[in-house]
């Protein structure tokens, strides 16, 4: 494993902060995981260093264990235990297609089969009636279907077959991640995660004023 590295980044409203990149380790994967991820039908994106894993300070005032998702800035933090959080690059909603609320993990599926909606044909067709599960699959290697009211949102967090999108807006509503970055949440939460998406404030990232980031029936959209 590489040693963890000190590195400046720099974030579209924040100016140039600090924070600890977090190297990506096969450490939860599966033997299946490893060999399906040997065989992806795509080549390693380049993901920009703002958008590959760190760990930073965070001073909102969720709970350990929580997901927030900076839908602004195109990133994903799991709360960590003293003012602390795990920060990823996703790809969000494109306009119009973008969903903000609270939510919990009412599922988790490791890599998860796709059933495109009626809303999905009628928007994108030609699309096939159903993909299994693997790297061909565009809901990737993992899947968090998110519910409120004890009902699925039709949301999700799930990886991708496309990770040179991170750090944009072009899915229709879910979040996608790396299925590097995916696996390591995925291991990290269960059932009933609280999970906060937060609303973009006209490209004003809510963490702006807040975070000092320094070192220390299945959907796809």
């Amino acid at each position: 494993m590489r040693a963890i590295v000190i590195v400046t980044v720099g974030l579209t409203l924040g100016g140039c902060m600090q924070g600890t990149l977090a190297p990506a380790t096969q450490a939860g994967w599966s033997g299946r995981d490893r060999q399906l991820m040997a065989n992806l039908p795509y080549r390693q994106a380049t993901i920009p260093e703002e958008f590959r894993r760190h760990i930073v300070d965070y001073a909102r005032k969720e709970a350990p264990g929580t997901i927030v998702v900076d839908t602004g800035n195109k990133l994903l933090y799991y709360v960590l235990p003293k003012g602390q959080a795990i920060r990823y690059g996703i790809t969000v909603g494109e306009a119009g297609q973008a969903w903000s609320g609270i939510a919990s993990v009412g599922r988790k599926e490791e890599w998860p089969s796709w059933t495109p909606t009626a809303g999905e044909h009628a928007r994108l067709d030609p699309l096939p009636a159903f993909v299994a599960g693997g790297p061909q699959n565009p809901m990737g290697a993992r899947g968090l279907y998110l519910y409120s009211g004890g009902k699925d949102t039709q949301y999700r967090i799930h990886g991708t077959n496309q990770p040179e999108y991170i750090g944009r807006a072009i899915s229709s509503g879910c979040i996608r991640m790396t299925n590097e970055d995916v696996i390591d949440l995925y291991d990290r939460v269960g059932l009933n995660t609280v999970v906060v998406v937060l609303e973009p404030k006209h490209g004003d990232s809510p963490f702006n004023s807040q975070m000092a980031l320094q070192g220390g029936g299945n959907n796809v959209q």
